[in-house]
C-alpha cells in the first residue's frame, strides 16, 4: 500500500485537495443558503438533470483543454508562458478574417483556417521564446504584455475591416457556411471541436511522453543544466515549446468561433487562456490528466450558474472552491509530513529486507 502511495502521491495529494475543497463548498453552502439540501444537489446534480447542462459542461471544458494543453507543453520544460489567452484571441480574429475573405470547398476551407489560426497562434508563442531563449527576456513578462497587444490588434483587426455593419452591435461578418464546425447533437451546441481538442489531448501526450522532442522539453523543464550538457539544443527546446503551445491555443480559439458563434463576437477577453493556467495546475501538466481537470472545472462552473439562478447562493462560490484547491494543490508542505513518513518506513523495510537476506 505504501509502495502504491507513493508512486502516485502526486495525484492522490492532488485528489484529496479537490476533495477538500468540496467539503468546503458543501460547508459555505449550509452557512449561506437558507435552503441547504436544495442548494447542495443543484450544485452538484444540476448539470446531469438535463441535456442541455451537460453539453454545456461539455462545450465548456474545450477551449479549457485546448489551452491547458496549450500551457502545460510550456510548464514542462519550466517555461512559465501565460500567453496563451491572447494567442487564442489574436488567432481566432486572423483565422475569421481569413474565413470571411477566402471561398474553398467545405473540408479544404475548414482545414484551411484552422491551419492559418494555428500558425499565428505559433508565430505568437514564438516571440517570447526567442526572447528568453537568445537575450533571456522573462517569458512571463513578455507573455503577459503580449496578451495586451493581441487583444487591441484582435479587436482593430475586426472591428476596423471586418465588422458586419448590419449588425446591431459590434461582430465580424459571419463565416461562410463552408469554415463551420458541424454540431452533431441537436438541442444543444457541442460541435466537432470539441472532438479536436481530445485529439490534441492525446497528440499532446503522445509528444511529450513518447518522441525525442518530447522528452528533451521534459528533461530541459527538469534540470536545464543536465540537459545541456547531454547534448540538448536548450534554444530550440524553449523556442519549441512556445510555438507549440501558441498553435493549439490559437486552434482552440478558433474552433470556438467556427463551431459555436460563426463569427467574431468577442469584444472581451474570454478567459479561456486563464483557464487553461488553472486545468493545467490541477492536472499536474498532463495532458490527458487536463481533459479530467478541464470537465470538472466545468462542471462546477456551470453548477454554480445553476446554484445561482435555481438558489440563494451567488455562483462566485466557484471561485472560492477552484482557489482553495489551487492553493492546496501548489502548496508544496501539503501532506508533505505524509510523504516523508511512508518514505521513511518504506527505507526501514527496505533495510530489515537487506539484513535478513545477508
Amino acid at each position: 500500500m505504501e509502495k502504491f502511495i507513493l508512486k502516485y502521491f502526486t495525484l492522490i495529494r492532488t485528489l484529496i485537495a479537490i476533495l477538500v475543497g468540496m467539503i468546503i463548498s458543501v460547508v459555505l453552502i449550509y452557512l449561506i443558503s437558507e435552503m441547504p439540501v436544495y442548494s447542495i444537489k443543484q450544485f452538484f446534480l444540476g448539470p446531469l438533470l438535463s441535456k442541455g447542462r451537460f453539453a454545456n459542461v461539455i462545450e465548456n471544458a474545450s477551449p479549457m483543454i485546448f489551452c491547458g494543453v496549450a500551457i502545460a507543453i510550456s510548464f514542462q520544460a519550466k517555461q512559465f508562458n501565460i500567453g496563451a489567452e491572447g494567442a487564442l484571441f489574436l488567432s481566432a480574429a486572423v483565422g475569421t478574417a481569413f474565413a470571411v475573405s477566402t471561398g474553398m470547398p467545405t473540408v479544404l476551407h475548414v482545414i484551411m483556417v484552422l491551419v492559418v489560426a494555428g500558425a499565428t497562434g505559433a508565430i505568437w508563442g514564438f516571440i517570447p521564446g526567442i526572447l528568453k531563449a537568445k537575450w533571456g527576456a522573462s517569458e512571463l513578462v513578455a507573455s503577459l504584455m503580449m496578451n495586451y497587444i493581441a487583444y487591441f490588434g484582435g479587436l482593430y483587426l475586426i472591428n476596423s475591416h471586418f465588422r458586419d455593419k448590419d449588425a446591431g452591435f459590434l461582430v465580424s461578418l459571419r463565416l461562410p457556411e463552408t469554415a463551420w464546425l458541424p454540431q452533431f447533437m441537436p438541442g444543444t451546441r457541442l460541435h466537432v471541436g470539441i472532438l479536436l481538442a481530445f485529439v490534441f489531448a492525446f497528440l499532446g501526450y503522445y509528444f511529450l511522453y513518447h518522441t525525442t522532442s518530447g522528452y528533451e522539453i521534459r528533461t530541459t523543464g527538469n534540470n536545464d543544466k543536465f540537459a545541456k550538457f547531454g547534448g540538448m539544443n536548450i534554444i530550440k527546446v524553449i523556442i519549441l515549446a512556445q510555438v507549440l503551445g501558441g498553435m493549439i491555443a490559437g486552434i482552440g480559439g478558433m474552433t470556438e468561433v467556427m463551431g459555436i458563434h460563426r463569427r467574431f463576437n468577442w469584444q472581451m477577453s474570454p478567459g479561456y487562456g486563464w483557464d487553461g493556467v488553472i486545468v493545467a495546475i490541477i492536472g499536474r501538466n498532463h495532458p490527458l490528466y487536463i481533459i479530467f481537470a478541464a470537465f470538472f472545472l466545468s462542471y462546477m462552473r456551470v453548477g454554480g450558474q445553476i446554484l445561482n439562478l435555481m438558489a440563494d447562493v451567488p455562483s462566485e462560490l466557484v471561485f472560492v472552491i477552484q482557489s482553495v484547491i489551487i492553493i492546496l494543490i501548489t502548496a508544496e508542505a501539503f501532506l508533505s509530513t505524509w510523504k516523508n513518513k511512508i518514505t521513511i518506513k518504506e527505507a526501514e523495510k527496505a533495510e530489515v529486507s537487506n539484513e535478513s537476506l545477508a
